[in-house]
């Protein structure tokens, strides 16, 4: 079985500049994303791995260099703006290793730099999950969601007005009674090869599969997210051992 492991990150950042190498706990935050990498392939020993770093950032390359991950590759300058698709980017990556190597990955493993949150225990179920399902494309991590659209997120209709985002047969009168819904935490997304073959701008398809992590694993985006990111790491606090 031949798996690539792509790590994607850009150089710009608008909501907070530098993010992907900015340090929490003394390590960047790229760092633990490629520490999850190299654990994975350590339980994997049946798998034959690659990790691909995807950048614009030669400040980016270096880093990862000193972190034991350097590449050949470097993204084109438009799959690397703020409007450019992550699907098209992996899409890139992915011809430029199986034309590098010359054969074929049956698995892509994206792991996202800013949801570090995630341990090779769930990888591998994951991956178990999707080869077991002969019609997925795909399989990515999600948490139990604390709002749910059956019955308190609501949305503008055309008049100004609100109401729910999603409407159910049952007139729901608890949050717990309605139909359970999950949050994508952004952390890790596994594809089989097949995926790519399709037109697909986004993981969610219709033979989407997600993976419920059963410990603590949010997107760190803004400073907030930083900050508790780090008390956590920093305090023991998280409730698993990243």
């Amino acid at each position: 079985m031949n798996i690539l492991i792509t790590i994607c990150a850009r150089g710009g950042s608008k909501g907070v500049l530098g993010k992907n190498i900015k340090k929490i706990n003394n390590k960047h935050l790229i760092g633990y994303t490629i520490e999850s990498a190299k654990k994975f392939c350590l339980v994997m020993t049946e798998a034959n791995i690659d990790i691909a770093l995807s950048t614009d950032s030669d400040q980016i390359k270096n880093i990862c260099k000193e972190l034991g991950l350097k590449t050949s590759y470097c993204r084109p300058d438009i799959l690397a703006t703020d409007t450019s698709g992550k699907i098209d980017a992996i899409i890139d990556v992915l011809n430029f290793y199986e034309d590098k190597n010359r054969m074929a990955y049956d698995f892509i493993i994206d792991l996202d730099v800013t949801s570090p949150l995630r341990t090779s225990k769930d990888l591998k179920e994951s991956l178990a999950i999707i080869q077991k399902n002969t019609e997925a494309l795909n399989i990515f991590s999600v948490s139990k969601a604390n709002r749910s659209p059956y019955f308190n997120m609501v949305e503008h209709d055309k008049n100004g007005f609100v109401k729910l985002v999603k409407n159910h047969t049952k007139n729901l009168v608890t949050r717990q009674s309605s139909p359970e819904v999950y949050d994508m935490n952004a952390s890790f997304y596994i594809y089989k090869r097949s995926f790519f073959k399709g037109a697909y701008k986004t993981a969610i398809t219709t033979k989407s599969m997600a993976y419920l992590v059963d410990h603590l694993c949010f997107d760190v985006d803004e400073e907030i997210d930083f900050i508790f990111l780090e008390y956590l790491i920093t305090n023991n606090k998280l409730d698993f051992e990243l």
